[in-house]
């Protein structure tokens, strides 16, 4: 009992004990907590980072197919490095990238 005489009346205050109380729960209980609410922020700024990332790369995706459409060499070449195509009387060597790594 004198543990509770030493204690200032502040302390005391019912109405500090509820906003004590509510901070609490509003900070560590609560489903939108302090914590979940860090961890969504991270995740928005990586999915905003992969929607930029994605959103480039779409531009470059147009960009190289309207210079296929209106460039027929640009889509020679896209079709011989992307799909391994040949002319009926060109033959056709496919290295390997990694050929001087597996050559040791």
């Amino acid at each position: 009992m004198k543990l509770l005489t030493h204690i200032p009346s502040w302390i005391k205050n019912k109405y500090f004990i509820a906003i004590t109380v509510f901070a609490a729960i509003m900070l560590f209980v609560d489903k939108n907590d302090v914590f979940t609410q860090a961890a969504r922020k991270r995740q928005l700024e990586e999915l905003m980072r992969s929607k930029q990332h994605y959103t480039d790369q779409i531009a470059t995706e147009q960009a190289e197919l309207q210079k296929m459409k209106t460039h027929p060499a640009t889509l020679e070449k896209y079709a011989r490095e992307k799909y391994l195509m040949k002319r009926d009387n060109e033959d056709l060597y496919l290295v390997p990238e990694n050929y001087e790594a597996n050559k040791n």
